[in-house]
């Protein structure tokens, strides 16, 4: 058992700071978006990162309980230490505060319905029961190859796409094309995850997409994305958007350096940095899109 920190370190790890990138970087180039058409609204930009923000919390603080009680955090597993299966969180306390953050989500999120419609309350409860789901219920997501799909259309094409609505009341190709390559980038976070935990996963009935595909599936789905990221600056400024866009190709080096450590033979300890460095690669490519929409 590792010894334990301090109560507040302790939830602090639970909510995995490093994956909280997937959350922010939508609602900034959503709200980039918004901005770029001069409609940018800041409280309605806050709400949406403050329900994003929430929700990925919310999820982690389930994936952490049920990742537990579904015996795929072991003693074996050699990614960052988990609250529940540490002993430092009771399995009950885990779950009464993911259901506390989701509810606190759920009341962020009503305050967007003067915003976008009262349309966006099923799709937000429908965001929470999948964060849920991801490694809870009868049919979890991420044991079954669904959590790449998940974090795909909520990180991505959900999010981006409804703080550009909220914000403009009307979504465009072009928004769902970035917006595409933001979830992209986010489940890249999972593949480097999921990366690491392949063998730990594989005996405890986890079929992620690395475990259910291969390794070799892994690196092609995050080469894929990395490319991606690279081609929609490119596509905006054809589109007419300027040459700010371009700015983000900055972040294309980065990306290509992580799909290279994405390797059999990288050790343990190396593909557990390569997971922030993948949500970094994210932050990077978000923040520079974003700057260079805003500034145009």
């Amino acid at each position: 058992m590792n010894a334990r920190p301090s109560p507040l370190h302790v939830w602090l790890l639970a909510a995995r700071p490093k994956t909280l990138p997937a959350a922010l970087v939508p609602v900034l180039v959503g709200s980039a978006f918004a901005a770029h058409a001069g409609a940018f609204h800041a409280g309605a930009a806050a709400l949406c990162l403050g329900f994003a923000l929430l929700v990925q919390i919310g999820t982690n603080f389930a994936n952490d309980y049920f990742d537990y009680v579904q015996g795929a955090d072991t003693e074996k597993r050699v990614g960052p230490a988990r609250a529940v299966a540490s002993g430092w969180v009771a399995p009950a306390t885990m779950r009464r505060a993911t259901g506390a953050v989701f509810l606190v989500a759920l009341v962020v999120g009503l305050g967007l319905i003067p915003f976008g419609g009262w349309w966006l309350l099923p799709l937000g409860v429908l965001s929470i029961v999948c964060g849920i789901a991801y490694t809870g219920g009868p049919y979890p997501l991420g044991y079954h190859g669904l959590g790449d799909v998940f974090v795909f259309l909520f990180f991505g094409l959900v999010a981006v796409g409804a703080t550009f609505w909220v914000q403009t009341r009307t979504l465009t190709p072009e928004v769902l094309l970035a917006a595409a390559a933001v979830g992209a980038l986010a489940a890249n976070i999972l593949v480097a995850n999921n990366y690491r935990d392949r063998a730990t996963d594989a005996v405890a009935g986890k079929r992620t997409l690395v475990v259910r595909f291969g390794e070799r599936a892994g690196r092609i789905q995050y080469g894929a994305a990395v490319l991606l990221s690279g081609l929609v600056p490119v596509v905006l400024w054809l589109r007419g958007y300027g040459a700010g866009p371009l700015l983000a190709l900055a972040a294309l080096p980065t990306g290509l350096a992580c799909w290279w450590r994405l390797h059999p033979a990288t050790p343990a300890p190396e593909l557990i940095r390569l997971l922030a460095r993948t949500a970094a690669h994210l932050a990077l490519f978000g923040a520079l899109l974003a700057f260079g929409l805003w500034r145009n």
